[in-house]
């Protein structure tokens, strides 16, 4: 569960708190959920909590639609004005006259302000379609939006709109629509199932051609949704003959299964001879679609890589790792004088030229390790990682001397990372070091390597009835559980009796 989602049920929370204390609603008082998820913990906690008869929270209609009692839910469903975000939830209720009268009301609300209603209820009906009986409310917005989609008007005011959308303008600069219908605003709704939900009821449709779909995967940020425009692209081109500038779209898409699509489908266009442009793209997806278009072309991409590389005014990281990932095991001295490069982009491409010798297998530890106090963070990370197979091999004051309070943060993390890897009770001793740490980050990742040498594997690699052992336990409390840190001390503090293993 993320953050966001989170935040948005505590909100409801405590928003259902409030309203059963009997503080009023409104301006000045307690703010209602804006979120769909921020509705569904109001309606939960409300029922968990409900007002005792005769008290004034009592008699609120939003306590009313979330009352244990069905006979007091179908009830406030007669209401003047209900709130439509509860009647929404009602839809799903398991009693069967709740359920119906929610959605007579919900429908009716539908046919006076189909704008407002769609706009205002789309996220939450979608939360609501995965309860047993929430498909209802959705398949109803589908068919209002299939049948006619409600235009806007004006569209850069469109009725009650829901907090959680982009604003129009927003919504224009990522896309050059104008948002005047619901559905073009469901389009641009930052609730990505809200957005889905939207390109998939459009394409259903079939309201866009090839470039339009291609643009809008090209702009597209949500993964999901550029997936649904890339493949509809894509389905078209293939029925309908490639076009050159829906191409041109994907290859400059933001995700790369866009770019990708676009590198692919540029054979049927014509135009392969583009695809080497794109063996060094930041996506390894991408690079590896133009490799093997470069190969169906006749082409060599180790020859393009090698070019690139060897090109002081065109090298970049991306390029580096392409070379590797060409296969070619004689690399090895080009990309050790990559170590020495220097300048604008001299740490990325020294980092990927690491990265690169340990996918060849050709550590060298005279010379990575040096590199762990490297001043650059990915130099110094990438030399730490070639280095944990052979990290029992380290002398451990020297890794050890590394972690202290007046190394660099990426310095004592490197080697941090191939102290924990030798294991041990030096292990131990690094992970309850840099639990006091100054930087939240290493704080973290020694809390985890020291909870993870104490539970996994058991019992821990760690000397028996060794002083120093329970020193570093002690200050280790508070990372296990009592259970576990009672066993601990008993397998590795108490002394065997001679009934059976200490451990």
């Amino acid at each position: 569960m993320g953050a966001g989602t989170v935040r948005e049920a505590a909100e409801g929370r405590d928003a259902a708190r409030a309203v059963l204390r009997g503080e009023r609603v409104g301006i000045g008082g307690v703010r209602l959920p804006a979120q769909p998820l921020g509705w569904l913990a109001f309606d939960g906690e409300v029922r968990r909590g409900s007002a005792p008869l005769g008290s004034p929270a009592a008699g609120r209609i939003e306590v009313r639609l979330c009352h244990p009692d069905g006979r007091v839910r179908a009830a406030a469903l007669d209401a003047p004005r209900p709130p439509l975000p509860l009647v929404a939830v009602r839809c799903a209720d398991w009693v069967p006259a709740v359920r119906g009268r929610a959605r007579e009301v919900l429908a009716q609300a539908l046919a006076d302000d189909a704008a407002g209603t769609l706009i205002g209820l789309t996220p939450l009906v979608l939360r609501l379609a995965r309860r047993e009986r929430g498909t209802w409310a959705r398949d109803l917005f589908a068919a209002a939006l299939r049948a006619d989609d409600p235009v806007l008007a004006p569209w850069w005011r469109p009725p009650r709109p829901a907090r959680w959308w982009r604003p129009a303008r927003a919504a224009r600069t990522m896309t050059g629509e104008e948002p005047d219908t619901v559905l073009a605003w469901l389009r641009r709704s930052g609730d990505l199932p809200t957005r889905r939900f939207a390109a998939g009821l459009t394409l259903a449709a079939g309201a866009f051609g090839v470039r339009e779909l291609a643009r809008r995967a090209c702009a597209e940020q949500d993964p999901v949704t550029a997936a649904l425009w890339t493949d509809a692209a894509l389905a078209a081109m293939a029925a309908d003959g490639p076009d050159g500038a829906a191409v041109d779209f994907l290859l400059a898409g933001h995700l790369p299964l866009v770019r990708a699509a676009g590198v692919t489908a540029l054979r049927g266009a014509g135009r392969g001879a583009e695809a080497a442009a794109f063996l060094a793209d930041r996506s390894g997806p991408v690079r590896a679609c133009a490799r093997r278009l470069v190969r169906q072309e006749g082409g060599d991409p180790y020859d393009h890589c090698l070019a690139l590389v060897t090109d002081p005014g065109r090298i970049t990281p991306y390029a580096v790792t392409a070379l590797v990932e060409c296969g070619r095991t004689g690399d090895g001295p080009l990309l050790h004088a990559l170590l020495a490069r220097s300048g604008r982009g001299g740490d990325a491409v020294r980092a990927a030229a690491l990265a690169g010798l340990r996918a060849l297998e050709l550590p060298d530890v005279a010379l990575l390790l040096p590199l762990l106090d490297d001043p650059s963070p990915s130099v110094a990370r990438e030399a730490s990682l070639s280095l944990v197979p052979v990290a029992a091999s380290l002398p451990a004051d020297l890794l050890t001397a590394r972690i202290a309070p007046g190394r660099p943060v990426h310095t004592r993390r490197a080697a941090h990372r191939l102290l924990h890897t030798r294991g041990g009770i030096g292990a131990l001793r690094a992970s309850v070091e840099l639990l006091t740490d100054e930087d939240p980050g290493v704080r973290r990742a020694a809390a985890e390597r020291a909870r993870n040498l104490l539970t996994d594997p058991w019992p821990p690699a760690l000397p028996l009835l060794d002083p120093e052992v329970g020193v570093l336990l002690d200050r280790c409390t508070g990372l296990v559980g009592e259970n576990v840190m009672h066993n601990l001390r008993r397998a590795l503090l108490v002394p065997d009796d001679g009934s059976g293993p200490g451990r």
